[in-house]
C-alpha cells in the first residue's frame, strides 16, 4: 500500500501539503479524494470487466473475433468524446462537473447488463456507452490531478492516484470472485453490487473534490479555449512526439483480457479463479505505482515510460511456450503489473508538463483519444489473428511488431516545464508576443535556441525553430 504522511489530515480535508522533511513531495487533498473516487469506481468497473470475458465466451458462446470487437470498444470506445469533454472542461472551467457526468453515465450502464442479454451487437452498444462515460470523465479528472500540486511532483501525484485506483482494481475481482464462489453463475448479483459501488464513487466526487482554483487573468493574455487551440497542440513538436510514440506502442500491445484467456487455456484454470489473474496484476501495480512515480520525477518520465513498454515482451514470450507452469504464470502477472506502473500515469504526467494549464484537459483528452484508438485497433487485430491463425501465431505477430516500433523516448525523456516553448512562442498557453515593443538582441537570422530577446523585464526563450 502506498504511504502518505499525515494521512488523517489529508482525509479530513487539509490544504495542499508542501515537501516533507525527507524530501518526498506530498500530495493535495484533491488528489487523495480523486483517488478514493477512482478506488470505488474501479471496484465497480473491474467487477464487470473481469467476468465479462467469461460471460461472453462461456455463457453467450461468442467467437474470439466477436469478443475482440467488444474488447476493442471497451479499450477505445471512449475516443469520440475524450477531446470534447476536455474542451468543455477547459472552456467551462469546471472539470469536476464534467467528470461527474461521465461517472454517472457509467454507473447507469451497470444496470443495463441486467436488461440486455440478447444479440452481441446490443452488448457491444452497452459497452460502448459505458466507455463513453469513461471518456467523459478521464481528461477532466487527470487535469484536476495535474493542477492540484506542484509540477515537480506531478508523476508522484499521478502515482498516488493510480495506486488508489489500482487498489480498487484489485478488490473488484475479489468481490466478483466471492460472489461467484457463493452463487455460481450469479452474474446479475455482480451487476447490482457494481452499480452500488459506482454510486458511492460518484458521491465522493460530488461531496469532497473541489475544482482547482482558476487564476483571474485578462482575456487578452489567456487565449480563448477553442477547437483550433486544442488542435494546435499537435503542432507542438515535443507533445506530438509523445502522442505518436504512445499511440504506436499501444497499437502493438495485447489486451489483458486476451492474455488472461491464454493463461486460462494453458493452465486449464477453473473459471471461478479467472478474476484472480486480474488481482495479481493489480497488486503489483498498486505496490509499484508511487515508487515508480518518484523515480520518473527524478530520472525522467520519458525514459521510464518507454522502458515500461519493453517489460511485457518477456510475458508474451512466456505464453508462447507449450506448457505454462504456475511459477511462470506468477512472473508473467508481475511483469504486467510492472508495465502498468511504468506507463499508466507516467505518460499523463509527462504530457502535462508540455500543455498549458488552460488547455490541460483538452490536451490530455487528445492524448487519451489517440491511445484509446490504438488499443481499439490492437484488440480487433489480435482477435482476427487469434480466430484465423491461433493464439500462438497472434502472440508471435505482436511480439515481432513490438521490436520494430521506433523508441524515441530519448527525445522527450528530459523534458519538463510549464508548457511547450513552441506554444508560448506562438501565443498559446501564455501571453501573446508583443510585436511593437520587441527588441531583438541580434539581427533576425538563425541564431540557435539559446539566444534571447527582450520585451520588458526578464529573458524569454526563443521558439524551438528560430528561423521559422
Amino acid at each position: 500500500m502506498y504511504q502518505i504522511e499525515n494521512q488523517r489530515r489529508a482525509l479530513e480535508g487539509a490544504r495542499s501539503l508542501g515537501p516533507s522533511q525527507a524530501g518526498r513531495p506530498r500530495v493535495s487533498r484533491n488528489v487523495v479524494f480523486l483517488g478514493l473516487n477512482s478506488f470505488l469506481t474501479d471496484i465497480s468497473s473491474e467487477m464487470v470487466s473481469t467476468i465479462l470475458p467469461l460471460y461472453l465466451l462461456f455463457t453467450l458462446r461468442l467467437a474470439p473475433l466477436q469478443f475482440g470487437i467488444i474488447d476493442g470498444f471497451y479499450q477505445g470506445g471512449s475516443v469520440p468524446v475524450r477531446v470534447a469533454s476536455g474542451l468543455i472542461a477547459d472552456r467551462w472551467r469546471h472539470p469536476k462537473e464534467v467528470a461527474a457526468v461521465g461517472y454517472g453515465l457509467s454507473a447507469v450502464c451497470k444496470l443495463g447488463f441486467l436488461v440486455i442479454r440478447g444479440p452481441w451487437a446490443a452488448i457491444t452498444g452497452l459497452v460502448m456507452l459505458d466507455r463513453i462515460g469513461k471518456g467523459i470523465r478521464t481528461a477532466p479528472r487527470d487535469a484536476m490531478i495535474s493542477l492540484s500540486g506542484p509540477p515537480s511532483g506531478m508523476a508522484t501525484a499521478f502515482g498516488v492516484h493510480r495506486a488508489l485506483d489500482t487498489a480498487g482494481a484489485m478488490l473488484g475481482p475479489l468481490v466478483a470472485f466471492g460472489i461467484l464462489a457463493l452463487a455460481p453463475d450469479s452474474f446479475d448479483a455482480i451487476f447490482v453490487v457494481s452499480f452500488c459501488f459506482a454510486l458511492m464513487g460518484l458521491g465522493v466526487l460530488l461531496l469532497f473534490v473541489k475544482n482547482p482554483p482558476v487564476k483571474k487573468l485578462d482575456e487578452a493574455v489567456v487565449p480563448r479555449v477553442t477547437v483550433r487551440a486544442a488542435a494546435d497542440l499537435l503542432r507542438a513538436p515535443r507533445f506530438r512526439v509523445v502522442l505518436l510514440v504512445g499511440s504506436a506502442l499501444s497499437l502493438v500491445t495485447v489486451s489483458d483480457s486476451f492474455l488472461y484467456l491464454a493463461m486460462q487455456d494453458q493452465l486449464d484454470l477453473d473459471i471461478g479463479f479467472f478474476p484472480l489473474l486480474f488481482v495479481a496484476t493489480a497488486l503489483v501495480y498498486m505496490v509499484l505505482a508511487v515508487p515508480v512515480g518518484r523515480v520518473a520525477d527524478r530520472l525522467g518520465r520519458g525514459r521510464v515510460f518507454v522502458a515500461g513498454y519493453g517489460v511485457p515482451a518477456p510475458a508474451y514470450a512466456t505464453l508462447l511456450r507449450p506448457n505454462l507452469v504456475p511459477l511462470q504464470l506468477l512472473v508473467t502477472l508481475a511483469l504486467l503489473g510492472t508495465y502498468y506502473a511504468m506507463t499508466d500515469g507516467v505518460l499523463q504526467a509527462l504530457a502535462s508538463t508540455m500543455i498549458p494549464a488552460e488547455l490541460r484537459a483538452s490536451g490530455l483528452g487528445l492524448l487519451a483519444s489517440a491511445i484509446g484508438l490504438s488499443r481499439l485497433f490492437a484488440s480487433i487485430l489480435f482477435g482476427i489473428a487469434w480466430t484465423f491463425l491461433g493464439i500462438q501465431a497472434a502472440l508471435t505477430i505482436f511480439l515481432t511488431c513490438r521490436g520494430h516500433v521506433p523508441h524515441r523516448g530519448h527525445r522527450f525523456g528530459r523534458q519538463s516545464g510549464a508548457a511547450e516553448p513552441w506554444l508560448r512562442a506562438h501565443g498559446r498557453g501564455g501571453a501573446p508576443r508583443a510585436r511593437p515593443e520587441t527588441t531583438l538582441t541580434a539581427a533576425p537570422r538563425c541564431l540557435g535556441p539559446r539566444r534571447t530577446w527582450s520585451s520588458g523585464p526578464g529573458p524569454h526563450p526563443w521558439p524551438s525553430s528560430p528561423c521559422s
